[in-house]
């Protein structure tokens, strides 16, 4: 006899989801309450909750949690710079530890069990979501469904919801596989199986191809305080207002488009089309304003943990210590990052066109090429005799 009596499960209202609620009160005889995170996905969420109760739910929650996602996973995020494998800014995986925090204190308040969650055995979600459980409520279980049935296929998932009558809409597959929050928008399978094949026109929906963006180029300012975006052109904005406001500009200039095939943490290649339209701008600008404010050690330093903490947020360790411990550093790093940032965008590319910060190291006096009276030249000379002094023994050695 099952010890699970009640599960609180990561619930989208399609026919995946519909048919992982039911499967679940089926096999494990229990109850189910779902979960639906409003993250700016632009979806119409009114109906999920009547459907989720219609196809069993005993009790179905749907919030909007998009200030928290943009304040407390994005800007800490973009504030270590993070950016997996040189190219992909994380949308889809800095989601999954929100949604995890919501499903376990979901069941804590509930009495459940169990939480449970539609990844597949495939992908990255499945560790992303078990992880996060882990790591805030090991007492939990989580099911994962597409490592314990026996459905295959879609046609599978069709013929148990009818069978069970699970009222779904049922249309033609949609050949891609897309996630989508107030950061991203993805696209997998399809043509885009093949690496070698060109993603169809539907594979971008946030931005318009850069060939048909306005020829005319577009100006922006956006401020900072303490590695945190707070205005777009002097308007204070909160996070998620900010971050929607640029993917919105972005979109109109076809900016932020990537096309890649990427190392999953389970092992496999997968090729990958994203959207990251406000998310692109952000990070150049705030890498220009890095540039102005911080320390070329420190810069250095935190540079070479980027990929490190680009794979703490692939891999599912949002909750670890080690991230913990390595925030706090690159927060530390931030403390100066205070300013504004004007930016071009134009045809696709974002430009940096000029920064200023009440904490700049940036001295015109040293770097004049006009006479000055605060460096001496000659200085120079020595500097590069001893630098040179290790390479000169190594190579009498030689």
């Amino acid at each position: 006899m099952s010890t699970i009596k009640k599960v609180v499960l990561a619930y989208s209202g399609g026919l995946d989801t519909s048919v992982i609620l039911k499967w679940i009160a089926n096999t494990y005889d229990c109850e189910v309450v779902t979960f639906t995170a409003d993250l700016g996905q632009n979806e119409d969420l009114s109906g999920v909750e009547k459907r989720a109760l219609a196809t069993g739910a005993c009790n179905a929650y749907v919030e909007d949690l998009r200030e928290e996602f943009a304040r407390d996973f994005i800007f800490p995020m973009l504030r270590a710079g993070a950016i997996y494998e040189g190219r992909y800014l994380l949308g889809t995986s800095i989601a999954r530890p929100l949604i995890s925090k919501r499903l376990v204190e979901i069941a804590l308040d509930e009495g459940a069990q169990a939480i449970a969650h539609g990844a597949t055995g495939k992908g990255n979600d499945q560790v992303r979501f078990e992880l996060s459980a882990a790591a805030l409520a090991p007492g939990l279980k989580c099911i994962a469904p597409w490592r314990e049935w026996d459905m295959k296929s879609r046609t599978d998932l069709v013929n148990y919801a009818k069978a069970n009558e699970i009222p779904v809409t049922v249309t033609k597959a949609k050949p891609y596989s897309c996630d989508g929050n107030l950061l991203h928008l993805s696209f997998e399978g399809g043509e885009l199986e093949d690496p070698w094949e060109e993603g169809g026109p539907h594979t971008h929906s946030m931005t318009v191809p850069p060939e048909e963006a306005p020829n005319e180029p577009q100006v922006i300012m956006i401020d900072f305080e303490k590695g945190d975006p707070v205005a777009l052109n002097g308007k204070p904005l909160s996070p998620a207002k900010l971050i929607a406001e640029l993917n919105r500009l972005g979109g109109k200039h076809g900016i932020g488009r990537i096309d890649m095939v990427e190392n999953r943490f389970v092992g496999m290649k997968s090729r990958g089309v994203y959207e990251t339209p406000g998310g692109t701008i952000l990070h150049a600008a705030h890498r220009d304003l890095e540039a102005l404010c911080l320390d070329r050690e420190v810069m250095h330093m935190r540079d070479s943990l980027i990929q490190r903490y680009a794979e703490m947020v692939y891999y599912g360790f949002w909750f670890s210590p080690e991230r913990e411990c390595l925030q706090a550093m690159m927060d530390k790093a931030q403390e100066r990052v205070s300013g504004t940032v004007r930016l071009k965008l134009y045809k696709g590319n974002v430009y940096p066109m000029g920064r200023k910060s009440p904490n700049s190291l940036y001295n015109t006096e040293l770097v004049t090429f006009e006479e000055d009276r605060v460096y001496d030249q000659r200085d120079a000379a020595g500097f590069i005799r001893l630098q040179g002094l290790r390479i000169r023994g190594y190579k009498k050695l030689g």
